[in-house]
């Protein structure tokens, strides 16, 4: 009877993660200076500063939105963002940084709690000022659509 049990748990798993069904994962801790990225989208995006959020990439940084063509350079991703914005709720799942590079991967929603409407990765550069900068953006929303 265990037997059946484990391999209808291990089905019911595997069939969960194949549907794209499986439960959020929980929220990290990320240092300051990593938090401090995600905030400053948080609030460039909520307030629909274009500017602002084309700040916190690299020079050289690229923006890989899902059904858009990439886009690179701090210019470019302003033209990019330009309009675009509205409520935001980032969380980090994980992260890691060795030397001047880094990764934080996560998932975003319009208000904090929120089920997750998507995920993203964003890859870090620390400039000569020790300051974090976004190489990459790529994210994704959740629905199939």
């Amino acid at each position: 009877m265990m037997r059946k049990i484990l391999l209808a748990s291990l089905v019911s798993a595997n069939l969960t993660i194949a549907f794209g069904q499986s439960p959020s994962q929980p929220s990290v801790t990320l240092p300051a200076p990593l938090a401090r990225v995600l905030t400053d989208y948080e609030n460039a995006w909520s307030n629909k500063d274009a500017n602002a959020l084309a700040q916190l990439f690299a020079e050289d940084g690229f923006v890989l939105s899902s059904g858009a063509p990439m886009v690179r350079g701090r210019d470019a991703i302003k033209r990019f963002y330009t309009g675009a914005g509205g409520p935001l709720s980032l969380r980090a799942v994980a992260f890691s940084t060795e030397g001047n590079v880094g990764y934080i991967i996560g998932g975003f929603t319009d208000r904090p709690g929120a089920p997750d409407r998507g995920k993203f990765t964003l890859t870090l550069r620390r400039d000569p000022g020790g300051r974090w900068e976004i190489m990459s953006d790529m994210d994704n929303g959740n629905s199939r659509q």
